[in-house]
């Protein structure tokens, strides 16, 4: 899907010989890579739906506690218990959904356990994270409480693995019913008077794996049964999502739409999909990089072929595809900041845009995408130095999704780019190789996206070794002013520190924009968005 356009084709549009007498002098390097693109301003793909951006918190390492929650009687800057930094942050980042308990912690969460006065609260083993005493001091009103102030709506994953159809149909009343029922008055009773009005629930999690094992026939048939008895109290109010494969697992999807077979109303569908690293995080190398970007087509392949599947069973398009958990997992160690602790690098921030620029070319596919996770924890936005230190980081991939927030709500249209490729032979879930086989260095990535006047570009490098100057062509709509951000370090293992917290944060760039053309320069490793005025 290259393009190759001669030097002839551009001069007779008249755009570069104009661009060219007022460009700055040395915008453009004698040693970078020239790369053409076309944007179609007047070919819509989808909306870009906020929820593209949504995010993923579990009882997982340093995640909830220390992350989220300190207490309210913690020496770190606090609002009622919860670390007021990450509030600061996460309302300035804007976080569309928050999916909550798990991953693989909601299969063995009973939310009865937190809710009530915190000291009467039972403590119970965390299985699958560390075997900790989980003291249950977050729960569903603190977990209401912390979506209210950063603007977030709620998502519940449900207890199906070690839980049953009555539970999660209680919680439900517990959270939604108006008033009059022992559960609402019970909640009422615990300071919340006005139901909190969940509209996300997932039907378990991962229950090909950590959920239960289960095969995807026995995966539909629990999704049939709970699903009855949320719809009877729950009615058309809940969205009910149902736990999809790890990765590109075809046949799990074909296996559980068979069995579920129009019996029960699914709104949503989730499919999880890891992008692998084989270094710790701030010790990759090029190549160890390169073979992890090239997941990302891997995605996008998975995210086409799932939605075709489920279209054969459902042409109305009335199950939305989840992409719930998405992110880099590099090698981790056990660290002393809690499980799964990861470092965000200059490379972690490109692969985000990788995916986020995957997702807006994709938008009539996808509802929802939920990184994982929010604080901590892999490729999290944020980074605290424990439950009593009162230090916390932007994160390089923090400000990746800061220069997307311009794409929100905006109607994706087609671009056409050097670089861009049909997606290679996937792979499973939590990333891998292609069985030693070699494959080419990642390219130019782009996404573009409208509203009325107003045009979001946004352009990924992820060379390490390469300079690109990018001439794109706009079609359909005339440019008049443009301006653009870029997130950019020529050192793939550049982070945002304790010590050094901003290292890497978005800078104003340049860029030449002007009828029907725009030039910039993208400096190796580097994710930059451009806003266009057009008419």
């Amino acid at each position: 899907m290259a393009l190759n356009f001669t030097r002839r084709q551009f001069v007779r549009t008249g755009a570069a010989a104009s661009l060219a007498t007022w460009l700055p002098q040395g915008v453009f390097s004698n040693t970078s890579a020239n790369k053409k693109a076309v944007i179609h301003a007047d070919d819509e793909i989808g909306l870009v739906r906020p929820e593209f951006h949504s995010n993923f918190a579990e009882h997982l390492g340093s995640c909830t506690y220390g992350g989220i929650w300190v207490g309210k009687k913690s020496p770190v800057p606090n609002i009622n218990g919860f670390r007021k930094a990450t509030v600061d942050y996460l309302k300035e980042l804007g976080v569309p959904v928050l999916r909550w308990p798990g991953g693989c912690f909601a299969d063995d969460y009973h939310w009865r356990e937190g809710i009530g006065p915190a000291e009467k609260r039972p403590k119970h083993v965390n299985v699958n994270w560390g075997k900790y005493v989980e003291d249950n001091s977050f729960g569903t009103h603190e977990f209401m409480a912390f979506c209210r102030l950063i603007g977030a709506e709620p998502y519940f994953a449900g207890n199906v693995g070690t839980g049953t159809p009555q539970e999660m149909r209680d919680w439900i009343e517990y959270c939604n019913f108006p008033a009059g029922s022992t559960l609402s008055d019970e909640r009422a009773a615990n300071g919340s008077p006005e139901p909190f009005r969940v509209k996300y629930w997932g039907v378990g999690n991962e229950l090909w794996g950590c959920g239960g094992n289960l095969r995807p026939e026995q995966a539909a048939g629990e999704f049939r049964r709970f699903a009855t008895f949320a719809r009877l109290i729950g009615g058309n109010d809940v969205y009910l999502v149902g736990c999809g494969p790890n990765g590109n697992d075809l046949l799990w999807t074909r296996g559980f739409m068979d069995t579920l077979a129009g019996r029960a109303r699914m709104n949503g569908y989730s499919m999880h999909y890891y992008e692998g690293g084989s270094l710790p995080p701030t010790q990759f190398t090029p190549e160890a990089m390169y073979t992890q970007f090239n997941l990302f087509p891997r995605v996008e392949q998975s995210i086409i072929q799932q939605r075709a599947l489920l279209d054969s069973y459902d042409p109305g398009r009335n199950i939305g595809l989840f992409l719930d958990e998405w992110g880099v997992w590099d090698q981790l160690r056990e660290d002393s900041k809690g499980r799964l602790w990861q470092q965000s690098t200059m490379r972690s921030a490109v692969a985000a845009a990788l995916g986020l620029n995957l997702f807006n070319r994709q938008a009539d596919k996808l509802y929802m995408c939920n990184i994982a996770q929010l604080i901590n924890v892999l490729q999290a936005v944020l980074l605290t130095d424990g439950p009593e230190g009162k230090n916390c980081v932007r994160t390089t991939s923090y400000y990746a999704f800061m220069l997307f927030k311009a794409h929100r709500s905006k109607k994706a249209v087609r671009a056409e780019y050097d670089g861009a490729r049909l997606p290679v032979a996937f792979g499973g879930g939590r990333g891998g190789g292609r069985g030693g086989q070699p494959e080419p260095p990642p390219d130019l990535s782009m996404s573009a996206s409208r509203q009325d006047a107003e045009m979001v570009v946004t352009f990924v490098n992820p060379r390490h070794d390469v300079d690109m100057d990018v001439d794109c062509a706009v079609r359909g709509v005339s440019v008049k002013q443009g301006r653009a951000q870029i997130l950019h370090d020529p050192d793939i293992n550049a982070a945002n520190s304790f010590d050094n917290p901003d290292k890497v944060v978005i800078q104003p760039h340049q860029v030449a924009a002007e009828g029907d053309r725009l030039r910039i320069t993208l400096p190796a490793m580097s994710v930059a968005t451009v806003t266009l005025q057009v008419g």
